[in-house]
């Protein structure tokens, strides 16, 4: 059994653990009912451009049609150049967040390849995610990090250009997206979607068709919405990532200092269990020495 210091140096320094976790927690709980306000914030824009692009794209109000739109919906089924954007965060300590979103990942890639894709390209939103495609060996075209606390959108157009422009230029045929949903607090899901090209099922189906005035034409305007649409798209999965980032954070500290406080408890009960071994082994060997004066 360890010494009673060497157990009360063990006890100090899982209180100082804990005292960090216990701050950490803190900080994400305030940080997440900020993320979770600029995500539930950026819904309603989200929600009515859909609508828009709906009704413009897949409701066919119009003889023009988006390259977003175009022949790329009716190639292969197994496309054979595919775009990949992963969104993760830049700091670790939150569970299983960033694990979950790139085993899925990687599971699809694997799956592309098997089925025959040839080229796979890569855009990082997140320093963990850039840390894992580089050590994958992947083709990793553009990245961004160090996007803070909130989502900042001129800081994602650019990495973003490099997968849009590579699509419009016919070099991929496909493009997904890859991150976190948040669900609620206790609850964060990975998500793999299609972002280019634009589906039935990603825009949804209109309630109702109707005609626009197009100023200056509608050429102009579906090239202009449907840059918003995909905007808006990434916008909302880096705000949902944030969120699910401090909510996952916030669990996972608190997870931390619960199990911290069940060890100080074991660790003070094994420090009295040889405190008292201690004591007992004293008054043995006083009672011992006195009876051998005695005798």
């Amino acid at each position: 059994m360890a010494g009673g210091k060497e157990i009360r140096t063990k006890i100090k320094s899982v209180q100082n653990t804990r005292k960090i976790t216990k701050a950490m927690e803190m900080v994400a709980a305030s940080k997440m009912r900020k993320a979770q306000d600029r995500m539930r914030a950026a819904r309603p824009y989200s929600e009515k451009i859909r609508h828009l692009a709906a009704n413009l794209a897949v409701a066919n109000v119009t003889e023009y049609r988006h390259p977003f739109l175009g022949k790329h919906n009716h190639e292969a089924v197994a496309p054979k150049r595919v775009g990949v954007v992963v969104v993760t965060t830049d700091k670790g300590l939150c569970g299983g967040l960033n694990t979950n979103v790139l085993r899925m990942t990687l599971n699809a890639m694997r799956q592309w390849e098997a089925a025959g894709a040839s080229d796979i390209r890569a855009t990082c939103i997140g320093n963990k995610g850039l840390g894992f495609m580089q050590r994958l060996g992947a083709k990793v075209t553009s990245h961004v990090v160090h996007l803070g606390d909130k989502p900042h959108l001129e800081k994602l157009i650019g990495p973003m250009k490099v997968m849009i422009d590579a699509f419009q230029n016919g070099e991929l045929d496909v493009v997904h997206i890859a991150y976190t949903r948040f669900i609620n607090t206790m609850r964060q899901e990975p998500v793999l979607e299609q972002l280019l090209p634009l589906t039935g099922d990603r825009l949804g189906t209109p309630a109702g068709s109707w005609d626009y005035l197009y100023e200056p034409d509608a050429h102009v305007v579906i090239d202009e919405l449907l840059i918003r649409y995909v905007e808006a798209l990434i916008y909302q999965a880096v705000a949902e990532n944030m969120a699910s980032e401090q909510s996952a954070r916030m669990v996972a500290m608190k997870s931390a200092s619960d199990n911290a406080g069940v060890v100080i408890k074991e660790l003070q009960l094994i420090y009295n269990k040889a405190r008292q071994a201690s004591i007992t082994k004293e008054i043995s060997e006083i009672v011992g020495g006195a009876a051998a004066i005695a005798g």
